[in-house]
């Protein structure tokens, strides 16, 4: 979304996480999506720091508004909430504690950001902003495992996914690519919102 939102050009390769071709782990020993590889061969292997790049590439809107409140947020999410949430996804994988104790968990974060979201449209103010676009993945997901429960819980939020969802920009992003593989000429992808 960062990309696109700065109209950056990329070479896209596409990839299958269960068929992770050797040429990630060339650029990237951590073998993890999304990975940068710039010109100069500098790898960026953090979305955080991808979209970080991407803002400094040119002048944009998303860090008028609070900047230090939208990084504590940021970092909050990454760090705090984001976990919780992993649990919560496959807490089949962490039967130490149940799925709704994991569910429970996250709600202090997903909590807060409903009563934000009862005062204005974004999490930051009256326009999107960094914020919204790095927290919308992790609540994206966090939905999809109880869709009805989340609906039921976070009218607000809920709110502001679809309408994250339903934007032009995320829909910029969501096409289907073919997979890579090495032979393929270079995919460019101007994504644009």
């Amino acid at each position: 979304m960062a990309l696109a939102h700065t109209q950056i050009s990329v070479e896209l390769r596409e990839i299958l996480l269960s068929e992770r071709p050797d040429e990630l782990y060339a650029i990237s020993s951590k073998g993890t999506v999304p990975v940068l590889e710039l010109e100069d061969g500098k790898v960026i292997d953090e979305s955080f720091d991808i979209i970080m790049w991407a803002l400094d590439q040119t002048n944009t809107d998303w860090m008028e508004i609070n900047p230090d409140q939208q990084l504590k947020m940021i970092h909050a999410n990454d760090h705090e909430f984001k976990p919780w949430l992993d649990k919560y996804k496959y807490h089949q994988r962490h039967p130490e504690h149940t799925k709704e104790y994991y569910q429970d968990q996250c709600d202090a974060f997903l909590s807060n950001y409903n009563e934000i979201l009862k005062m204005q449209p974004y999490l930051i103010g009256e326009k999107i902003q960094l914020l919204d676009v790095a927290v919308f993945p992790f609540v994206r997901q966090f939905a999809f495992v109880d869709l009805q429960y989340f609906e039921t819980k976070y009218f607000n939020l809920n709110q502001w996914l679809l309408a994250r969802k339903d934007s032009g920009l995320f829909n910029s992003i969501m096409d289907k690519y073919i997979q890579w593989e090495p032979d393929h000429d270079p995919m460019i992808v101007s994504f644009t919102a």
